[in-house]
Parts: structure tokens; C-alpha cells; sequence
């Protein structure tokens, strides 16, 4: 039987990761704080949630993740500064990341992979579902995911997944699902997950990318679930065991923006595109990008 699908209002952001993809600045500066135009990463990744109607939000951290709490706190004396110039604009700015949510924290004392984050969330969350933000994805504000998987679980209770078809030679990079086709824009049923398959072996080109809605059944599998792929937690492990529970799981093909602030490549990109698009800041930087682009045409002639 399918579980009683409710509004979710809380949302878990595992934030404990290392960030060696972008050594040496990660050394000391957590990824999730890396600045996309003139915010950090996970600023979005917040926004997005608080969107989707997510007031409640708990980061599981990890060593070296203060600046986190620091930037959704408040500070006084920089608020007070910007108050006696008047400098209304930047006030707000610095306000606006403190107004988002109630914010919670919590420390995953062992780096044993996303399901054992995902679990370190249990106390807070309790029985109600909740969803997942990977801080590493950036789905763009136009192309509201968690809505459109909030639809189906709502038809269908259970846990959502967010699925991405990626150019064949890359899925083994990813988790993968495959899949049952259903039409009227009920999502897909997932019939089987693999974390990151062997070349050659995945089910499917669909990839589970950083967005789940999840029934908190969850967490009694994770405590179950046996390390995997990289001797670590997995929660697509977990996953898989529900599917083959026969509990309901089902995915969203997402086909909008999305930007991966993990990679070096696609976060210059994620940066390049969004400042870009910004009024106080794009019709400048695509003059000077363009020019750039010419110059470096000409050279290479």
C-alpha cells in the first residue's frame, strides 16, 4: 500500500564533502561556499528549497564548514555598517541569506558516504517526508523540479527521484535507473537502480541527478543497507531495496537547466551563463565575452 503523500517542509542538504575536485582552494574554504556570480553555491540550493514551499532546512556538515553557519547567520556589525551608509541595496543583500529558513545543522562525524548523511538526518526529520539537495547541483529557478516531483508523489505517495538522460559514456560517473515508461506525466516507475555501473553494463542512459523526495521508510533500510560502491553508504543501495520491496519509487526526467558546481568545467560554465543573464551585469560582460571570443578566433588565425 502506497504511504499517505504530505505537503513536504523539510529538506536535508548533505554539505560534508571534501571538495578535492577543486584543491587547493577547498583546503580551507568549503566547496558549498564557492561563489556562483555573487553568491555561494549553496545559497541557490537553499533558495530553491524555501521555493518549493521547504521552511525547515537541516546541512549535515562536516570539519571545516563553519563559514556555512556563518553566511545564513546574522552579523551585526556588518549589517550596522551598511546601515550608516545607507547602503540599502547591499543591506538586503547580506539580510536576505539570514530571512531564508530556520536552519539547522548537524555533523557527519565519518565520511561514510550520502545514505549515511542522509541517516545522520533521522532525529531531526522524524516520520514526516522530506527531501534531498545535493548542494552540488544547481537546478535553475525557470525550471521548478521539486514542484513537478512533488506532483507525483502526491499522486502516488512513496519516494521521487530526479533523473537526467547523459551522453552513454558517462553514466558510469553516475547513479542509474531503469526504468517503466508511464504516460499522462505520472513520472516513470523505477524497476532497478545501480550506483555508478561498470562501463559498459548500466541499465539505461537516465542518471539520478541531486534532487529526491523521500519517504522516511528510508531510514530504516539505510541502517540496513551494507557499505557499497566506494566502501561507502549509498543511498541508491537503499533505493534499490525498496524497489525491490515492491515500494514505490518513481523518477522525473528532468530535461531543464541544470549546473553541476562540483565540476571545475561546468561550475566556470554555471558562472559564465548566470552572469550572463543578470540585468546589473549581463549586457556588459556578454560585450566584453564576445569581444574575447573574436580576439581569440583572430589569434588562432
Amino acid at each position: 500500500m502506497n504511504s499517505t503523500p504530505h505537503r513536504i517542509t523539510k529538506a536535508v542538504i548533505p554539505a560534508a564533502g571534501l571538495g578535492t575536485r577543486f584543491l587547493p582552494l577547498t583546503k580551507a574554504t568549503p566547496k558549498e561556499m564557492l561563489p556562483v556570480v555573487d553568491k555561494p553555491a549553496i545559497q541557490y540550493v537553499v533558495e530553491e528549497a524555501v521555493a518549493a514551499g521547504m521552511s525547515d532546512i537541516l546541512m549535515v556538515t562536516g570539519r571545516n564548514k563553519r563559514p556555512l553557519e556563518d553566511h545564513f547567520d546574522r552579523n551585526y556589525e556588518l549589517e550596522e555598517a551598511l546601515q550608516r551608509r545607507g547602503d540599502q541595496d547591499k543591506l538586503d543583500s547580506v539580510c536576505a541569506s539570514t530571512e531564508l529558513a530556520d536552519i539547522h545543522y548537524v555533523r557527519q562525524r565519518d565520511p561514510k558516504g550520502l545514505g549515511h548523511a542522509v541517516l545522520c538526518a533521522a532525529p531531526h526529520v522524524g516520520q514526516e517526508p522530506f527531501a534531498v539537495l545535493l548542494a552540488d547541483d544547481l537546478i535553475d529557478p525557470r525550471d521548478p523540479l521539486l514542484a513537478r516531483m512533488a506532483e507525483v508523489r502526491a499522486q502516488h505517495g512513496g519516494s521521487v527521484v530526479a533523473l537526467m538522460e547523459v551522453d552513454p559514456d558517462a553514466i558510469h560517473q553516475y547513479g542509474c535507473a531503469a526504468v517503466e515508461e508511464r504516460a499522462g506525466g505520472a513520472g516513470v516507475r523505477i524497476t532497478e537502480l545501480v550506483e555508478k555501473p561498470e562501463p559498459g553494463t548500466a541499465p539505461s542512459n537516465l542518471a539520478i541527478i541531486g534532487r529526491y523526495l523521500l519517504d522516511p521508510e528510508i531510514f530504516e533500510v539505510l541502517r540496513g543497507t551494507s557499505p557499497g560502491r566506494g566502501g561507502e553508504i549509498q543511498l541508491t543501495d537503499a533505493l534499490r531495496a525498496l524497489v525491490q520491496a515492491g515500494r514505490p519509487v518513481r523518477g522525473v526526467v528532468f530535461s531543464g537547466r541544470r549546473y553541476d558546481t562540483g565540476d571545475r568545467a561546468e561550475y566556470l560554465r554555471a558562472t559564465v551563463r548566470l552572469a550572463c543573464e543578470r540585468a546589473d551585469l549581463g549586457p556588459e560582460f556578454l560585450a566584453w565575452l564576445k569581444e574575447f571570443v573574436r580576439s581569440e578566433e583572430l589569434v588562432g588565425v
